[in-house]
């Protein structure tokens, strides 16, 4: 996670001062939307600050430059590195600093002594003025940009339709100037990438099955009916979740591959069997010895993942709720294989033998 808060806007731009405003905004907002709480707008205000204005026409009236002059106030502050000591086949640095540099006031700060060209010593308060600055908002950058970074966290709502409401309202309220852009990240950035990824790896093993099933049966008409029957699967587990109110994450997209691989294992063997028959008997035998002959395995292999997976689908036991997302979707596509494997495919191989058998005639 690169954020602690599911919920992270960055507003990028150049001016501290409009990302102050844009993010007072946007925050403003984001606390309005249902869903979100301990809204922060991302400004956090340092500690007070120390300004020097040098008086240039005090630094040339005694001959001084401001890089001389700087260079001094440099080593009375925090010191200037004059050299190198070897020590353990490294170099440490040796910094020059005046004595009492630690200790020093406001006041004190007005007494630091600067030395003239004529060798004579006079107070910093005759070649600059002090200034103590209230406390200022902290700079982020990333990417070498500014940004300014909301938070929130969730309560009572999912990540996806509550991060679907903060960009509606953002979009609509928010006028961004030329120059300014915004990038939505935190726990909502990570899940979008991993859907990514998960929806490549779904691809990928669908065309993975296709190939498999093409190279054993070498038939490409039911290649695409075993396929089609294995991605129908994934509505069954969308179905579920949504009668279940469960959002669509990473546990519940990796149920939905897992059903695709399983309804596709389940139709094989079922053509198989199909394809050992019908070399002794005509087609509509086959085909229901072929369904009858896997019944039993089909009802035992979902009946018996349903029941092990329904302590998790209802919550039951610690940690639980972690992997609910997915029993809810394996269970659904389980549910959805049945009547997709025991009416849909021996419908799909008779009519793909139907259409074969005119073709030769």
């Amino acid at each position: 996670m690169t954020s602690v808060q599911p919920v992270e806007i960055k507003i990028f731009g150049d001016n501290q001062g409009v990302l102050q405003n844009l993010s007072k905004e946007v925050a403003g907002i984001v606390t309005e939307i249902k869903g979100t709480a301990d809204v922060f707008d991302g400004i956090v205000i340092a500690g007070p600050s120390v300004s020097i204005q040098p008086k240039y026409d005090q630094l040339s009236r005694y001959g001084l430059t401001p890089a001389g002059f700087q260079y001094q106030l440099q080593t009375a502050l925090e010191g200037n590195v004059v050299g190198s000591l070897p020590e353990k086949e490294q170099y440490s640095t040796i910094r020059q600093v005046y004595p009492g540099n630690r200790r020093l006031s406001t006041n004190d700060m007005n007494n630091i002594p600067v030395f003239l060209p004529n060798g004579t010593l006079k107070p910093i308060s005759e070649f600059a003025e002090i200034h103590v600055n209230p406390g200022e908002a902290e700079i982020q950058r990333e990417d070498l940009q500014s940004l300014g970074v909301i938070t929130a966290r969730l309560e009572g709502r999912d990540l996806g339709s509550t991060m679907k409401e903060i960009q509606s309202s953002i979009n609509t309220k928010i006028h961004l100037p030329s120059g300014y852009h915004i990038d939505y990240g935190g726990a909502y950035a990570e899940q979008q990438k991993s859907f990514s990824e998960l929806l490549l790896i779904l691809v990928t093993s669908s065309l993975l099955v296709f190939s498999v099933i093409l190279f054993l049966f070498k038939d490409f008409g039911i290649a695409v009916l075993i396929l089609l029957i294995a991605l129908l699967g994934i509505s069954g587990s969308y179905l579920a979740l949504f009668l279940t109110g469960t959002p669509l994450n990473v546990g519940s997209y990796t149920g939905l591959i897992m059903i695709v691989g399983i309804i596709g294992e389940n139709a094989i063997f079922t053509y198989r069997q199909f394809k050992e028959s019908v070399r002794d008997s005509n087609v509509d035998d086959s085909i229901i010895y072929s369904i009858s002959t896997r019944l039993r395995p089909k009802l035992m292999t979902a009946l018996g993942a349903i029941i092990a997976l329904l302590p998790l689908a209802l919550g039951i036991g610690s940690g639980a709720e972690l992997h609910q997302p997915l029993a809810i979707a394996v269970i659904g596509g389980f549910i959805m294989a049945i009547p997709l494997l025991l009416i849909v495919l021996p419908s799909g191989i008779r009519l793909i033998n139907s259409r074969k058998r005119k073709e030769i005639g």
